[in-house]
């Protein structure tokens, strides 16, 4: 029997991506999104959580998201879920989950263009298509 592993996610970046290169020169990146949740509660007043999602990106997609994305934009992740472990500076073991993202879509425009497109008339690259570390073209239905 086969088993899924995939997580989809559409958030807000915390802060802007890190960009690092492992010793054998490929590009990872790392930042954390927000996604956030809004019910109304028992006693009818609007509640509200948010949860945080660190993402890893690897090689293009690394760059890309150094590139285009900062604190504030909104990004569509698709990827699988990850748990590793390892030991902090004073031997005690640590877990951390991570979304290693496999398809990426930058959402809207960069954060504080404005809707003319930001001071000084310059207008905003066009979004980047999609892109796919795993080399497959799902064709979803929505």
């Amino acid at each position: 029997m086969a088993s899924v592993n995939k997580a989809i996610l559409i958030g807000n970046l915390g802060a802007d991506p890190e960009l690092r290169y492992t010793p054998s020169g490929a590009a990872v990146a790392s930042f954390n999104i927000a996604t956030t949740d809004k019910w109304k509660g028992k006693d009818g007043q609007m509640q509200e959580r948010t949860d945080w999602h660190r993402i890893i990106l690897w090689e293009r997609q690394a760059e890309i998201a150094k590139e285009y994305l900062r604190k504030g934009s909104s990004v569509y992740i698709e990827g699988r879920i990850q748990t590793r472990n390892y030991e902090d500076k004073d031997g005690v073991k640590r877990y951390v989950t991570e979304i290693i993202g496999q398809r990426m879509q930058l959402l809207g425009g960069r954060p504080g263009a404005g809707a003319s497109g930001g001071e000084g008339g310059a207008s905003e690259p066009p979004p980047a298509p999609p892109t796919d570390l795993a080399g497959e073209d799902d064709d979803l239905p929505f």
